[in-house]
């Protein structure tokens, strides 16, 4: 079996019963941090070329050029955070800063809506936040573990979520 094929619900040390990572994301952000460093460097080295026409340069400015490259990059580098972690505690969303766990009696579940980057976690009163992880850019892998959720939820809560 290859890492391909290997089904997104794991158990982990910690007692989660489905880990989910998106496939897709972070290789996208990687590839363009990697692309975004790159044309900063390489202005940032020619920046001082005297054929370029700007005389009053020096490496100060190269410094900064790739730098901010760097700063730029890093903050790609974020779309390759986000998680979802389902077990008997809750629900674990990492988007891309933030860790938040919800208990089972505030969340109604999981969907993904008509038009939207990510699948949405449900609570009451109409509220949700966005799950990064789970993405239609990874096609089945994240149909499967909509449906894992699903199952954990129908365990954990003891009911069946309400259609939407």
């Amino acid at each position: 079996m290859t890492s391909a094929d290997t089904p997104p619900a794991v158990t982990d040390a910690a007692g989660w019963d489905l880990v989910y990572r998106p496939r897709n994301l972070p290789r996208w952000a990687i590839a363009a941090a990697v692309v975004v460093l790159a044309i900063h460097i390489t202005f940032g080295l020619l920046l001082t070329i005297d054929d370029v026409g700007v005389r009053n340069l020096g490496g100060s400015d190269q410094v900064a050029i790739i730098l901010i490259g760097v700063l730029i990059s890093a903050a790609i580098l974020l779309f390759t955070r986000p998680r979802l972690r389902v077990g008997a505690a809750g629900v674990e969303v990492r988007n891309l800063v933030t860790v938040r766990l919800f208990e089972w009696d505030r969340v109604l579940g999981l969907t993904y809506p008509e038009k939207g980057f990510g699948a949405w976690l449900l609570f009451p009163a109409d509220e949700h936040i966005t799950v990064l992880a789970v993405q239609a850019g990874d096609g089945q892998r994240a149909i499967d573990a909509m449906g894992r959720f699903r199952e954990l939820e129908e365990r954990y809560r003891g009911t069946v979520r309400p259609g939407h």
